[in-house]
C-alpha cells in the first residue's frame, strides 16, 4: 500500500512522532490511522504522543538584512535548548527570514492568525468583483480568490522563494521536515518585516 505525505502529515500533527516513525507505523497497519497511533504508542511509548502538544519554550532569533532597505526579525521555538543552537534549527529559522524579506505580502504565521473581519472583507470584495458571473459560480469564485489570498498572506502557505532548494516545498512542508528531524515541535512564533519608506 503507497502511504501518501499527507497521511504521514497527519498522524505526526496527532501524535508528535518523527516523519519516518509515522511513516513505518502507517506502513506496517497498511493506513489504518487508529492502528498507527497504537503501534506508536506500542514502539515509541506515550512521550512520542506528547511532542505535538508540548510548549515551545526554547528557540533562537534571528534576522535577515537585505541591501539595507528590507529587515526581517523572526522568532523560532522548539522544546529544548539543544535542538535551539543546532545549526539545522538556526539555518532554518534564517532561511525563513530571507523568505519573509523577499515576500512583501506576508502578514500572517498561520491561518489562525487572520481576524475573521479581515477574511470576511475580503470575502466580500471577492464577491462583489465575480457579480457579473453566472450565480451558480459566484461563490466558487470567490473563495478561490480567498483561498488565493491567504496562500500570498499567509506565510505557513507560501512556497519558499528559492524554489530550487526546497523542490517548491512550502514553508509548512519544510518546518514539518524539520520537526520530524529533530523531534521537537519547531514552531515559527512570529516575525517582524520592516521596509525603508514601507
Amino acid at each position: 500500500m503507497s502511504i501518501s505525505a499527507a497521511q504521514v502529515k497527519d498522524l505526526r500533527d496527532r501524535t508528535g512522532a518523527g516523519m519516518m516513525d509515522c511513516k513505518k507505523a502507517l506502513t506496517e497497519t497498511d493506513g489504518d490511522v487508529e492502528a498507527a497511533v497504537e503501534y506508536l504508542r506500542v514502539k515509541l511509548g506515550d512521550k512520542a504522543l506528547k511532542l505535538g502538544g508540548r510548549e515551545a519554550t526554547e528557540g533562537t532569533v534571528q534576522s535577515y538584512i537585505h541591501g539595507g532597505k528590507v529587515g526581517v526579525l523572526i522568532e523560532v521555538g522548539c522544546n529544548t535548548d539543544f535542538v535551539a543552537r543546532n545549526d539545522d534549527f538556526v539555518a532554518f529559522a534564517r532561511e525563513m527570514a530571507m523568505h519573509i524579506a523577499a515576500s512583501p505580502t506576508v502578514a500572517y504565521v498561520n491561518e489562525d492568525e487572520i481576524p475573521e473581519t479581515d477574511k470576511q472583507r475580503e470575502l466580500a470584495v471577492f464577491e462583489a468583483q465575480a457579480a457579473d458571473k453566472p450565480e451558480n459560480v459566484r461563490t466558487k469564485i470567490a473563495e478561490g480568490k480567498l483561498r488565493k489570498w491567504m496562500e500570498e498572506t499567509v506565510l505557513l502557505k507560501q512556497p519558499h522563494v528559492n524554489a530550487d532548494k526546497y523542490d517548491g516545498k512550502t514553508i509548512e512542508e519544510i518546518r514539518a521536515a524539520l520537526s520530524g528531524q529533530t523531534g521537537e515541535n519547531v514552531v515559527i512564533k512570529r516575525f517582524a518585516r520592516f521596509a525603508v519608506g514601507g
